[in-house]
C-alpha cells in the first residue's frame, strides 16, 4: 500500500488554486496526471477529462465481484482555495511533514481524502483483491467554484461513468469530536444546506457628488444590505438536526436543552461546525458601485452568498424579498439545492463498523453541513450521498477553523487511520 502521508505531501506541493475565474486559476491539470499515475501503476485504468484548458477532472471503475449490485462512487476534489504565504507559517505549497502534521493548503479539503483513496486502493491489485461491488472514484475540479467545471460537467456530459452508482461518499464527515478520552462522536454527514449565491442589484438617479440626491442607488443598496446581513433567521430543526441532537443525548447521557440554539451552544467544537445548520443565512460578501470620487452612480450591486436548509429554499426567497424590499433586484448568479437523507441501511451500518473497530471509542452520529459539495452534483443521479472521510483528531485540534484556514494541515495518525477505516468499508459495504 502506497504511504498515505507521502501521497498527501506530493498532491499539496501541485498548485491547483481554483480563485473562481479561469484566467487566474492554476488549474487541476497536473494534480489530475499524478493521481492518474498513481492509478495506472496500481492498475486502474483512468478516464481524464477537461472541462476547459487545465480544469481537469479523472474517473475510473473498479469492477467488483458482483456487477449487478449498486455501485459505489466515491469522490474527492483536486482544486483548492487560494493562500497568501506571507500568512503561513510554513508555505501553503510545502506538504511539509513536521510536529506530527501534513501541512499545506488542501491537507483537509480536501487532498487527505484523496490520498486516502488512492493509499487504500493502490494495493489492492497486488494482492488480487477485488471489491464485493464495483467502486467508481471521481477526482474533480472546480468544487471551490461551485463545480461547474467539475462534478456538474461530469454529470452533465458523461453520466454513463457514474452508470449503476446508488450511493457516494465524499467530504465533510466522519471526522471525530473528543468529548472523553474513551468517547469521541465521529459526525457523518447526511445532510447539507443549498447554496444560493445572489447578487443585489439597486437603482438610482445618477448626478454630480456635490449635488443633494434623494435617489442613491449605493445608500439604496446598503440599507438592503445592512438590514440582510443583521437578520437572524428563524431556527428550525430539520429531521437530521433532530437526530443529531438525540443521537448526542443518547451519547452523552444527558438531556439536552430543549431550545436547539441553546443545546449545540453547549457542545464544545461541535457549536461552529453544526450551529449554522437551524437556520437558514444570508452573508453579504462583495460590494460594487461607482467609477469616480465625485460620481453618484446609476447603479449598485452587492453579492449575497445564502445557505438554505433542505426543504425551505422557497420560504427563504419570500423572507429575503420581504427584507429588501421591492425596489431591490435580486439575481441568481448561482443555485444548488440542499440535500437531505436518513441515517441508516446497510452503507451507514458498515461506516460505523469499520471506524468502532478502529477506535473502540468511536459513536457515529449523524449531521448536516453548513457548506456544499459535489454531492449536489452526483445526487441529480439518483444517488444517496453521505460525507464520510474518516480522521481521528487530536482532541485539542481546532478542526473547523482549518477549512480555508491559515495553517491548514492534517494530523499524519489522522491519515493512517482513515486509510484503515476507508479500506474496512469498501471492503465491508
Amino acid at each position: 500500500m502506497t504511504n498515505v502521508v507521502d501521497l498527501c505531501s506530493n498532491l499539496i506541493r501541485i498548485d491547483s488554486t481554483n480563485t473562481g475565474d479561469l484566467d487566474t486559476s492554476a488549474g487541476e491539470r497536473k494534480a489530475a496526471e499524478y493521481v492518474a499515475t498513481v492509478l495506472s501503476e496500481a492498475g486502474i485504468e483512468p478516464t481524464v477529462l477537461e472541462s476547459a484548458p487545465g480544469r481537469t477532472n479523472l474517473v475510473a471503475r473498479i469492477p467488483g465481484r458482483d456487477s449487478s449490485r449498486g455501485a459505489l462512487l466515491v469522490h474527492g476534489h483536486l482544486d483548492v482555495v487560494p493562500s497568501d504565504p506571507g500568512e503561513w507559517s510554513v508555505h501553503p505549497l510545502s506538504g511539509e511533514v513536521k510536529d506530527g502534521y501534513v501541512w499545506g493548503r488542501g491537507a483537509i479539503d480536501m487532498k487527505d481524502f484523496d490520498a486516502m483513496v488512492l493509499a487504500t486502493v493502490s494495493g489492492w491489485q497486488a494482492e488480487g483483491y477485488v471489491p464485493p461491488r464495483d467502486i467508481v472514484l471521481a477526482f474533480t475540479a472546480d468544487e471551490e467554484a461551485g463545480g461547474d467545471y467539475g462534478a456538474h460537467f461530469l454529470v452533465q456530459r458523461y453520466p454513463e461513468l457514474f452508470e449503476g452508482c446508488t450511493e457516494a461518499i465524499g467530504e465533510v464527515g466522519g471526522y471525530s469530536v473528543t468529548v472523553a478520552p474513551d468517547l469521541r462522536l465521529y459526525l457523518i454527514q447526511t445532510a447539507e444546506k443549498g447554496i444560493d449565491w445572489l447578487r443585489l442589484h439597486a437603482a438610482g438617479r445618477p448626478g454630480h457628488g456635490s449635488f443633494v440626491n434623494d435617489d442613491n442607488a449605493v445608500t439604496a443598496l446598503c440599507e438592503a444590505v445592512a438590514k440582510l446581513g443583521r437578520t437572524q433567521f428563524p431556527v428550525v430543526v430539520t429531521p437530521t438536526v433532530r437526530a443529531f441532537l438525540d443521537h448526542v443525548s443518547e451519547v452523552l447521557g444527558v438531556e439536552l436543552d430543549p431550545d436547539p440554539e441553546k443545546a449545540i451552544a453547549k457542545l464544545g467544537p461541535i457549536a461552529r461546525i453544526v450551529g449554522a445548520t437551524i437556520r437558514n443565512t444570508a452573508n453579504p460578501t462583495r460590494l460594487a458601485a461607482g467609477y469616480k470620487d465625485n460620481v453618484i452612480p446609476g447603479k449598485a450591486s452587492a453579492t449575497i452568498d445564502c445557505r438554505t436548509l433542505p426543504g425551505f429554499a422557497d420560504e427563504f426567497q419570500e423572507q429575503l424579498r420581504s427584507i429588501v424590499g421591492e425596489q431591490i433586484e435580486i439575481e441568481t448568479v448561482h443555485h444548488q439545492e440542499a440535500l437531505e437523507t436518513t441515517f441508516d441501511g446497510p452503507l451507514v451500518d458498515a461506516m460505523a463498523a469499520a471506524l468502532r473497530a478502529e477506535d473502540a471509542g468511536a459513536r457515529p452520529v449523524p449531521y448536516m453541513l453548513s457548506g456544499g459539495t459535489d454531492a449536489k452534483a452526483f445526487a441529480t443521479l439518483g444517488m444517496r450521498c453521505f460525507g464520510f472521510s474518516p480522521l481521528k483528531l487530536p482532541a485539542d485540534l481546532d478542526f473547523a477553523a482549518l477549512f480555508h484556514g491559515i495553517d491548514e494541515r492534517v494530523p499524519t495518525e489522522g491519515l493512517e487511520f482513515g486509510v484503515r477505516v476507508l479500506d474496512r468499508l469498501l471492503r465491508s459495504s
